[in-house]
């Protein structure tokens, strides 16, 4: 169901953000309530400003590399926050043979290059209710 409210990060290095402003784009004609929190985000400032935004969920876009340590680090520190209830989700450049370890650590899908966003949009509608 659309209206909730989503943050799209980029944490890390990463300085391109184009596949996010996509997705955070067709999040928004789709009726949610994005907060794009920009470049360069380290994982406190991610998981800050889901708590501070109250949002419901929280898409994570890396191409960078580092997703093996950043992403666990964000749901952890959600958790610490006490916001392990927000529906953590990523995207971006991260190799198969991550993929279970980082659902282990808390991320609830991760959609590679290519995935259209109406997938996205039907996952957020699916798990949000």
């Amino acid at each position: 169901m659309a209206g909730h409210r989503i943050l799209i990060a980029k944490p890390g290095l990463d300085g391109h953000d184009r596949g996010a402003k996509i997705v955070a784009r067709a999040l928004r004609d789709a009726g949610f309530e994005v907060i794009y929190s920009g470049l360069r985000q380290t994982p406190a400032q991610v998981a800050t400003a889901a708590v501070q935004e109250d949002v419901r969920a929280v898409g994570l876009s890396i191409l960078s590399g580092a997703h093996n340590v950043l992403l666990p680090e964000i749901t952890e520190l959600l958790a610490a926050q006490g916001a392990d209830d927000v529906l953590v989700f990523a995207g971006g450049i991260i190799p198969d043979r991550d993929i279970e370890t980082l659902k282990e650590a808390g991320i609830d899908a991760v959609f590679l290059p290519g995935t259209h966003t109406s997938d996205i949009v039907d996952y957020l509608n699916e798990r949000l209710g």
